[in-house]
């Protein structure tokens, strides 16, 4: 069976033809990755740094693309959100072997409105909403043990009625000022096409690999 995927192995890009907007041309890679089959396509690579720099670096889902950028929800006590809210900059990277294509990210970050958090925890399996409020993110817990009774105490508590977001639990949208678009080619002369923002526009740019 031919593989899914191949088709795109042989393909380059262009400074001179890609897309002007950076959202389209991502928007078709991921398309292009969910149409193959990928396994979790859409995640991501997440990195942070404190207000003194330290960084740190983890995998988390997009969840939302549009002109105003890359949506992820996790739990506003989590490190990762300390930092976002003291120092809010962020890289994002996507990597799809399969396609030999890889997607960097840099920008600002912000928070969604309660209302976006309210809308997408509406989305979520139920048994992921309990998840939400059971789990102190990132914290020392004593046992999973402590973990699963918690999830049992609050699917009994809400038994009869919809889950609530919890305060702590939101999104966060990062706006891109950088995107590159890497695509592999043999040699190692790969294709590297650089957005950069310029105003309500972007610069193309093509890069040495």
């Amino acid at each position: 069976m031919t593989d899914p995927a191949h088709q795109y192995t042989a393909t380059s890009i262009d400074e001179k033809t890609v897309d002007a907007d950076p959202s389209n041309l991502f928007q078709r890679w991921l398309d292009e990755a969910i149409a193959a089959g990928i396994h979790l396509p859409e995640a991501m690579t997440l990195a942070t740094a404190t207000s003194d720099g330290k960084p740190s670096a983890r995998l988390v889902l997009l969840k939302q693309i549009d002109e105003r950028g890359f949506v992820f929800f996790t739990n506003y006590n989590s490190p990762k959100a300390r930092d976002l809210d003291s120092n809010p900059q962020a890289a994002l990277v996507f990597y799809w072997p399969q396609f030999e294509r890889q997607v960097r990210v840099e920008g600002t970050i912000e928070r969604t409105s309660a209302a976006e958090s309210d809308a997408y925890f509406k989305t979520r399996p139920r048994e992921s909403q309990i998840g939400a409020l059971a789990s102190p993110q990132s914290e020392v817990i004593a046992s999973r043990k402590f973990l699963e009774q918690q999830a049992v105490e609050l699917t009994k508590r809400y038994e009869d009625r919809e889950v609530d977001r919890p305060a702590h639990w939101g999104g966060y949208r990062l706006r891109p000022e950088r995107i590159e678009f890497w695509k592999g080619r043999p040699s190692r002369l790969h294709d590297r096409i650089l957005y950069e923002r310029q105003g309500d526009t972007w610069s193309i740019k093509r890069l040495a690999p």
